[in-house]
């Protein structure tokens, strides 16, 4: 059975493990104010998803990651729908994300409906798109 949710207590020691690209204040004031979603099969966490709010009034993810041996199977698919859904339901109506212009994530956000929105270029590193989605509260 495959179960999506905001992470607690008991995954910490998994997310403990895995946080990456921030620092350990950081990740903590995540993990505390639950920006951290994690996804399970038979209760054997496979993935999570995090995010923070660009400007401050606009989800975006920051970081997906599914375990290599579960990924394309639809996982990191659902985490997003979840975590889409979680946002709508605190009543945000658009979501964002980004990846690096020579990552193949960049196909996977446009297939969940993801629109390229600008970029980003910074010294020494490939182009930042930035991806945008309106979220339909059935209005």
């Amino acid at each position: 059975m495959i179960i999506t949710r905001i992470a607690t207590l008991a995954d910490k020691s998994y997310l403990d493990e895995r946080y990456r690209h921030i620092s350990q204040r950081m990740y903590e004031r995540k993990f505390q104010t639950g920006e951290y979603m994690v996804i399970a099969n038979d209760d054997a966490l496979i993935g999570w998803l995090r995010w923070g709010y660009f400007w401050d009034n606009t989800p975006m993810m920051n970081m997906l990651h599914i375990e290599a041996t579960h990924r394309n199977q639809g996982y990191g698919r659902q985490l997003v729908t979840a975590w889409e859904n979680t946002m709508l339901a605190d009543n945000y109506t658009m979501v964002m994300t980004s990846t690096l212009s020579n990552e193949p994530a960049q196909h996977f956000y446009r297939k969940l409906g993801y629109q390229d929105a600008g970029s980003l270029l910074l010294p020494d590193e490939p182009l930042e798109i930035i991806f945008v989605k309106s979220l339909d509260n059935g209005d």
